[in-house]
């Protein structure tokens, strides 16, 4: 038997992928000019992985010069309830829909391994796979894949799922008939725009990470900027507002696939939970999930920043205790996070205790910043 468009995607839709597309190497555009812009502005933030990738992200071909069609496949991950409605919810903390889950990078990556293997063994045919973990440019390539358009918040919007889902990109060495590039139907909507609490979405497709609540939130290691911490709301990983916004999500379809489906002590656990949460087993609390990659200073710090914007002075106990965490992003986000709970003379009170141990500049101009 030799391989062609029907097998693969009999195999595919075995492996339990939602869709597929197709893509010939040479109708892939290089993204060069794109990139460039998009780093020369500043717009990655302290993403520097994509500056030291960048020209090898350009083109797939670039990554395997024996590429010659592109398999995308999309994963569908969709909730059982929009969870626009989540943010409401002051104190409980509100972790990104797909992050509630076991790690999709390890549920995807070992299904396209195992169709990596059936190539192989069945046919002999080398090929490379992706998930999230190469200098790949998966929207672009997935829109002209006939998989969704990338939405003017940059991410990619199916009519067949909505927003909720994750994407996997295979190269293969032989040729394989395209499908059908997907057109833009976003339309007049701005709903994605509208809703950003942060107005990261500075234009129609084009998105400032640097205020964006999933890259603060997730790849930003320091400390949260001041400004944009109210903003940030019960958001302690990740945000959903501009996928949960979209009107195509009126064909989304809830997950059947059980590694994809929340964990119950994920679905919006109090916030004072993980302020007393034993942090040593944070490793082991978040196994298998994206969440452990951020580590425990990181979480904690957006734990604490959740916190100072519930308006509960019952956790102002709780999280004093972390002004004498070992990590100055931590202490920072509770100094903040105290002084929006408590009162002035309070404040003050542990100010004189805790300030004269203080030695990071950056907490010293936490304790001594005045509105």
């Amino acid at each position: 038997m030799s391989l062609n468009k029907e097998n693969i995607l009999k195999k595919i839709y075995e492996l339990g992928f939602d869709d597929i597309g197709i893509a010939n190497i040479n109708d892939i555009p290089d993204q060069k000019e794109e990139l460039d812009s998009f780093l020369s502005s500043g717009f990655h933030g302290d993403m520097i992985w994509l500056e030291k990738n960048k020209d090898k992200r350009s083109h797939p071909s670039k990554i395997w010069d024996e590429s010659v069609s592109i398999i995308v496949v999309s994963k569908n991950y969709g909730p059982d309830e929009n969870p626009i409605q989540n943010i409401s919810r002051k104190t409980d903390a509100n972790i990104s829909v797909y992050a509630r889950a076991e790690d999709y990078h390890l549920v995807i990556k070992n299904k396209l391994n195992e169709f990596s293997s059936w190539l192989k063994e069945r046919f002999d045919i080398d090929s490379r796979y992706f998930v999230d973990t190469a200098p790949i440019m998966e929207k672009p390539i997935a829109q002209i894949a006939g998989l969704g358009w990338q939405g003017k918040h940059t991410n990619l919007v199916s009519q067949k799922l909505g927003s909720w889902f994750f994407l996997g990109v295979v190269l293969i060495p032989i040729y394989i008939d395209p499908s059908k590039a997907e057109l833009n139907h976003c339309g007049s909507c701005t709903s994605c725009i509208d809703i950003c609490p942060t107005n990261a979405i500075i234009a129609p497709h084009k998105l400032d990470a640097r205020k964006c609540i999933s890259y603060l939130t997730i790849e930003y290691k320091g400390h949260i900027p001041r400004h944009l911490r109210e903003k940030i709301g019960n958001r302690v990983y990740g945000c959903d507002d501009c996928l949960a916004v979209c009107p195509w999500n009126k064909f989304a379809q809830v997950t059947n696939d059980i590694n994809l489906k929340g964990r119950e002590e994920l679905n919006l656990p109090n916030l004072s939970f993980f302020l007393d949460f034993d942090y040593n087993n944070f490793n082991s609390y978040f196994m298998n999930s994206p969440i452990k990659r951020i580590g425990k200073d990181r979480f904690l710090r957006n734990i604490l920043i959740a916190a100072g914007n519930s308006n509960s002075k019952k956790l102002v106990k709780k999280i004093e205790k972390h002004i004498k965490n070992h990590s100055p992003i931590v202490r920072s986000a509770a100094i903040w996070s105290i002084k929006k709970l408590t009162s002035i003379e309070k404040f003050n009170n542990m100010k004189d205790i805790y300030l004269h141990n203080e030695i990071d500049s950056n907490v010293l101009r936490e304790w001594n910043y005045s509105e």
